[in-house]
């Protein structure tokens, strides 16, 4: 019952500042009482106040991983500076606009002033923070460098977001463009063409093969153009539900993926600089190498890499070397292996892991760079062949009735 007492709530509120004009917001406390007398205190006269419930909160808002890493950020500052943890807590989640973030600071005030650690009430929360996460600051608070640990954490948590966005941004400008060209040119092929096919019905000749073609396809689109749109529809939500859920499928998937041409380079790079990242951030923290390893499977964003490095666990399990190891799973080119058995003998894994993740990252935005640059004359030689095609096939037969003539 102490517990329910200490319970805070987010309270929405309206009302008059001291010149009268109108004011409004939110305010986190144990009462509407407590509100009150801290917004008077303020000069702000309350007419209208109410819990914040469940059904204001908008839907599909959940907490994305770039608030974790703010947060992180934050109380790694505010820990630095001396401030207490449950105070720290406190004046993150006044200062937080996003409902559910906020909600889900209070309710880890809520759980440490309960009496327990902050990494067991972190690990009431896995969808927002892992395992890995969780580790990290158990280690920190055993250690007795709460601060160090979540300085670490939200650098690394913000490198690898770097990271993500890099890649996210090298993919998603052609896949935009290409969404637009498929969309004009079906506009094309429902709208334009067939205006096209009556005047050609009207000439009574033999037309082109392309132009033949063409009709055939626009006449495939009119008649059956929302029933292939609903087929690709469901093929990508059948896929994607059988990714999230088929190990076989994802691990066939990831390594078609990277032997693509650009795209695999690019995204062996990622993962090879995730997994340093991750391992160089939990050796640091004195995680214990099996305990880091298993964390860091989860980390590398792709299934294949996840296995090698969950056989990496095993073989180091049972006595070798991880630089050993990393050869036999065969997926860690040899320049990591060479900088993992440098850090092995000297003692200094974390910093030589360090160095290949910075290193990887940087081929990362390389590529990312070269990418972007050969977009551009691609993309346009795509959309010049498809909806000059188009064009081409339609005029092919004025030109023969011209010759005609």
């Amino acid at each position: 019952m102490p517990a329910q007492a200490d319970k805070t709530s987010v309270y929405r509120w309206q009302g008059t500042d001291r010149q009268g004009a109108p004011a409004s917001g939110e305010s986190t406390g144990h009462s509407q009482a407590m509100i009150r007398a801290r917004l008077r205190r303020q000069g702000i006269t309350v007419s209208k106040i109410r819990r914040h419930t469940d059904r204001d909160t908008p839907a599909g808002k959940p907490v994305k991983a770039v608030q974790i890493t703010l947060f992180t950020r934050q109380l790694a500052t505010l820990i630095r500076a001396g401030i207490p943890l449950l105070q720290a807590l406190e004046v993150i989640a006044n200062g937080l606009e996003h409902q559910a973030m906020g909600e889900l600071v209070n309710d880890l005030q809520q759980d440490i002033n309960a009496g327990i650690s902050l990494a067991s009430a972190l690990r009431k929360r896995p969808a927002q923070f892992d395992t890995l996460f969780c580790n990290l600051i158990e280690a920190g608070e055993q250690a007795g460098a709460l601060d160090v640990l979540l300085e670490r954490i939200a650098t690394y948590k913000e490198k690898t977001e770097t990271l993500k966005n890099k890649i996210k941004k090298a993919m998603t400008y052609p896949i935009a463009v290409l969404v637009v060209a498929s969309g004009v040119c079906a506009i094309l092929l429902i709208e334009v063409v067939p205006q096209f096919q009556r005047v050609f019905d009207s000439f009574d000749a033999q037309l082109p093969l392309f132009t033949l073609w063409v009709i055939a396809v626009s006449q495939a689109l009119q008649q059956f153009g929302l029933w292939l749109l609903a087929g690709a529809g469901l093929g990508c939500a059948a896929l994607g539900y059988r990714y999230k859920h088929c190990a076989a499928l994802r691990q066939r998937l990831d390594r078609w993926l990277l032997k693509l041409p650009v795209l695999g380079n690019l995204l062996h790079f990622s993962a090879i600089a995730r997994f340093a990242r991750t391992l160089s951030t939990t050796v640091a923290a004195g995680v214990p190498l099996l305990e880091a390893l298993h964390a860091v499977a989860g980390a590398t964003g792709n299934s294949l890499f996840k296995d090698a490095v969950l056989q990496l666990r095993q073989r180091v399990a049972t006595g070798s070397q991880i630089h050993v190891a990393m050869g036999d799973v065969g997926v860690f080119p040899g320049m990591v292996i060479q900088m993992t058995a440098i850090g092995e003998e000297s003692g200094t894994l974390d910093e030589m892991l360090n160095h290949v993740a910075t290193y990887y990252e940087s081929q990362v935005d390389t590529l990312v760079d070269n990418l972007t640059a050969l977009m551009e004359p691609a993309i346009m030689v795509v959309l010049g062949v498809m909806v000059g095609g188009l064009v081409i096939a339609m005029y092919l037969p004025i030109f023969k009735l011209g010759q005609v003539i």
